[in-house]
């Protein structure tokens, strides 16, 4: 079978189910811009050895391909991602009280894997924006909800792990 099928030719794509809709439709611009984090945690799990960071990244994937498949129509159960919510508060609570208090703004980088993370925050923040764009024009879809709460605090998440990271290295302003 051809990666290929000619049919997004004409500009459209394919929902779950088969319903046809334009690539520039704010759907897909919502599940594109998860799909672009997802590809950038890839990028970045390359780069990590900790293997719990590395399974965490694993997680992440595997959580924003579900929410991928039910912003194109799947029938995904996304009540789950509540847990995750408060999984994620638990981590972000653990590493930060071994980080020094915060109190000026970071700048982006110090060593490269810091710089991947907040890439990753943008990119999540970003992905977020555009989910609310949707969410707003969707108020009957209830766990779009979860999604926003779920990237928000993901967003936290890839933060603190860039202070993590960049722990020694870290330029403020």
């Amino acid at each position: 079978m051809s990666i290929y099928t000619r049919t997004g030719d004409s500009g459209t794509t394919s929902l779950f189910g088969g319903k046809r809709i334009s690539k520039a439709d704010c759907q897909v611009e919502t599940y594109g811009s998860i799909d672009e984090l997802t590809s950038f945690i890839g990028l970045t799990g390359t780069k990590i050895k900790n293997k719990k960071d590395k399974q965490l990244l694993i997680e992440i994937q595997k959580d924003l391909y579900q929410i991928m498949g039910f912003l194109s129509g799947a029938k995904v159960d996304l009540l789950v991602l509540e847990k995750k919510v408060t999984e994620f508060e638990k981590t972000i609570d653990l590493i930060e009280e071994k980080l020094p208090k915060l109190n000026k703004f970071i700048l982006p980088g110090g060593n490269e894997i810091s710089a991947l993370f907040q890439i990753l925050r943008v990119i999540c923040r970003k992905a977020e924006r555009v989910m609310v764009n949707y969410y707003e024009n969707n108020l009957t879809m209830k766990q779009l909800n979860n999604v926003l709460i779920y990237l928000n605090r993901l967003s936290d998440l890839f933060f603190i792990l860039a202070r993590k990271y960049g722990k020694k290295n870290e330029v403020v302003l």
